[in-house]
């Protein structure tokens, strides 16, 4: 698996999350995925944000495109 499909994967799993984080808070309940994997880690839990934030910078930056 490339780079490119693991952004791609990250990027993916951000957006999901935080739509789901924007429909729970409009519904009043608690949605984040994220959260309800990795709560009771939160070294964990940081980690994907920081990974999913590198993943979209990664995009927006160097490549929209990815080669096949």
């Amino acid at each position: 698996m490339n780079c490119c499909k693991i952004c791609g994967y990250l990027i993916l799993i951000g957006a999901i999350n935080w739509g789901l984080v924007g429909l729970g808070n409009l519904i009043g309940s608690d949605l984040n995925v994220v959260h309800m994997l990795l709560g009771s880690v939160p070294y964990a839990e940081d980690v994907v944000y920081v990974l999913v934030g590198l993943a979209g910078v990664k995009k927006l930056v160097g490549g929209a495109k990815c080669s096949k």
